[in-house]
Order: structure tokens, then C-alpha cells, then sequence
């Protein structure tokens, strides 16, 4: 079983490569796939496959002070921030919005948060396409490892899964990685990070005591999951 090796001290230059071969992966599946398709309904509530492709692409372009400027401008809610930023950045037909995601493959730009949360953003909303679409991902368990030790110590209010995760004991069973103490939930840890941060799709790829007390808390945190 191998290690995750990489702890939140990680090299940037790795984070970032891991980064791009996330977006170029998806890219080219994508480019692959029919148009009718991006319209299929995605985990996050009210949003299709093609609106998570835009968000992708949005949060790519974003700066830090782009970020603080357009929170500013939406009332400091997140939520209606998202919403902007997906409309912005969605094509008119799934060719425009993929040939936008093509231009930001190798972008470093960055709202103001931890490096890794890049990582959460890769994997997270790319299980969140490709689930719809019954594509597969090809993730490097080490650095979802990365992402869910993050998560699992952010704040749900900052889009983490502390709140989710307290109290339960989380074992990947495809990376040495165990997390917290408690009734075990166990599977695969791009599941675990998934179902960590609100995707209660990924509750069925999961086994051990304590899944029904995460899919309860998934059930009453009742938020679009972004």
C-alpha cells in the first residue's frame, strides 16, 4: 500500500504539477464526450457538468485580489460569488467553455487560501464531472491524501469537512493514510475525500460503523456542497 507522502509542507512546484496534470486529464476526456452530455445534473446542487467545468475554469483565472474584489462585490457571499464567477466563465456551448479550460491548464494563480486547497479543487470537482458522465479518474492517491488531511482539519465554513469527519476514524484502504479516532469509515481515499467534503454519491463506495453517522451529517449540513 503506498504512502502519502506529501504533507502540507509540500513543495509548490509539485502541488502545482499535480495541479496541471489534473486539468489536462479532464481536458481530454472531456473533448471526448458529447455535448448533450455536459448538461447532466452534477453533485453540486443546481449545477450541471457543464456549469462545474465553468467553476473550474473560474476559480483557475482567480487571483487573490480577484478573489477579494469579487466577494466584495457579491455582498461577501460565497454562494452568489460562485454563481457569478460560473456565469462569467461559461461558454455558450460546451466546445467555447472546454477550449477555456484548454487556456487555463497551466495557470498558478490562486484565491487566498493554503496551496493544497488546489488539490481538494482538482479531485473534488473532477469526481464531481466525471461521476455524471461515468468517466474515470486516474488520481494520485499521495496527493488526495494531501487534500484530506486538509479538509479534514478546515472548517466546513471554509469549504472544509472538520465537522463532517469529528469523531470518526478514517482509513484509506488504496493509501497508508488513517485520520481521526472513532467509528471507522473506510474505502478508497479520493471516496473519503469526496464524501468528507459533502458528495454523499461516494457514501456507497464506503464501508465501517461510522458511515451512517457521516451521511447524517451530510444530510443535515443541507448546502450546496461548492
Amino acid at each position: 500500500m503506498p504512502a502519502v507522502g506529501p504533507g502540507m509542507g509540500e513543495n509548490r512546484g509539485d502541488v502545482w504539477a499535480v495541479v496541471h496534470r489534473e486539468r489536462r486529464l479532464l481536458y481530454d476526456q472531456l473533448a471526448r464526450v458529447p455535448p448533450e452530455a455536459w448538461e447532466e445534473p452534477s453533485p453540486c446542487p443546481g449545477w450541471s457538468v457543464h456549469d462545474v467545468v465553468a467553476h473550474l475554469v473560474d476559480t483557475a483565472r482567480t487571483t487573490r485580489l480577484g478573489f477579494v474584489l469579487g466577494l466584495a462585490r457579491a455582498g461577501f457571499d460565497f454562494d452568489r460569488q460562485n454563481a457569478r464567477g460560473v456565469a462569467a466563465a461559461r461558454g455558450v456551448t460546451p466546445a467555447e467553455t472546454l477550449e477555456r479550460l484548454r487556456a487555463v491548464v497551466d495557470r498558478r494563480t490562486t484565491p487566498p487560501a493554503p496551496l493544497a486547497t488546489r488539490l481538494v479543487e482538482a479531485f473534488v470537482h473532477g469526481e464531481d464531472v466525471r461521476g455524471p458522465l461515468g468517466l474515470v479518474g486516474d488520481y494520485p492517491g499521495r496527493w488526495v491524501g494531501a487534500a484530506l488531511e486538509l479538509q479534514a482539519r478546515t472548517g466546513t465554513g471554509l469549504g472544509g469537512a472538520r465537522e463532517h469527519v469529528a469523531g470518526l476514524r478514517l482509513a484509506a484502504d488504496d493509501v497508508d493514510l488513517v485520520l481521526g479516532e472513532g467509528p471507522a469509515v473506510t474505502g478508497p481515499v479520493i471516496s473519503l475525500l469526496c464524501a468528507a467534503s459533502g458528495r454523499a454519491d461516494h457514501l456507497e463506495q464506503l464501508a465501517g460503523d461510522g458511515v451512517p453517522l457521516l451521511g447524517h451529517r451530510l444530510f443535515q449540513a443541507a448546502r450546496p456542497p461548492r
